[in-house]
C-alpha cells in the first residue's frame, strides 16, 4: 500500500494555510512555489480537497483558497479520502471460491456464506489505520510543527504568505 505523494503535497500546503487570517486566500502558484512542488500536480490535488470540502475556492484576481472547515475539524483521513478516493484498500475478489479442487457449480456454503478471513484481517486492519488517522488533525499537526520549527521560520513563512501577493 502507498499513497500518492498528492497526500503529502496537501497536507503540507494544508498546514501553512492555519496560520492564513480569516478572509485571506492563498494561490496554488504560491503554496506551489514556496514549496517547491509541481503547481500542475498541486492544482490537481486543491481540485479534490475543494470537492471534498476542505477547502474552498475564493474567485477573481486575488483569489486563491482557504480552509473550509477549522483545523480541528479536518482529521488525516479526510485528507487521504480527498486524494485517494473512499475504495476499500484491499479488494477481495473471492480467489479462493476458484480453486482447483471445488467444483465451481456447487461451492460448500464455508465458501459463500462465510466472510474470507483474509478479507476480514484487511478490512480490520484498514479500520485500525482509519480510527488512528481520524484522531490526527491538521490542528494536532500544527501544534507538533510550531513546538519543532524555530519561532523565527514560522513567523517568516507567515510574513512570506501574507506578502505573496504583492510580488
Amino acid at each position: 500500500m502507498q499513497f500518492s505523494v498528492g497526500v503529502e503535497y496537501a497536507l503540507h500546503c494544508l498546514l501553512y494555510m492555519v496560520d492564513m487570517p480569516s478572509g485571506k486566500s492563498v494561490g496554488i502558484k504560491d503554496l506551489a512555489t514556496y514549496q517547491g512542488v509541481s503547481e500542475t500536480y498541486l492544482s490537481k490535488v486543491y481540485t479534490k480537497l475543494r470537492k471534498s470540502g476542505i477547502v474552498k475556492s475564493i474567485p477573481g484576481v486575488n483569489g486563491g483558497y482557504e480552509l473550509a472547515r477549522s483545523p480541528e475539524n479536518i482529521t488525516f483521513w479526510d485528507i487521504i479520502e480527498a486524494i485517494e478516493g473512499t475504495s476499500p484498500l484491499f479488494q477481495c475478489v473471492e480467489i479462493r471460491q476458484k480453486e482447483l479442487l471445488l467444483d465451481k457449480n456447487n461451492l460448500p456454503d464455508t465458501y459463500t456464506k462465510c466472510p474470507c478471513l483474509i478479507k476480514v484481517v484487511m478490512l480490520e486492519a484498514e479500520d485500525q489505520m482509519r480510527q488512528y488517522l481520524n484522531n490526527k488533525t491538521l490542528a494536532w499537526l500544527h501544534e507538533q510543527v510550531k513546538n519543532k520549527i524555530p519561532e523565527e521560520h514560522s513567523k517568516a513563512t507567515i510574513e512570506w504568505f501574507n506578502n505573496a501577493k504583492s510580488r
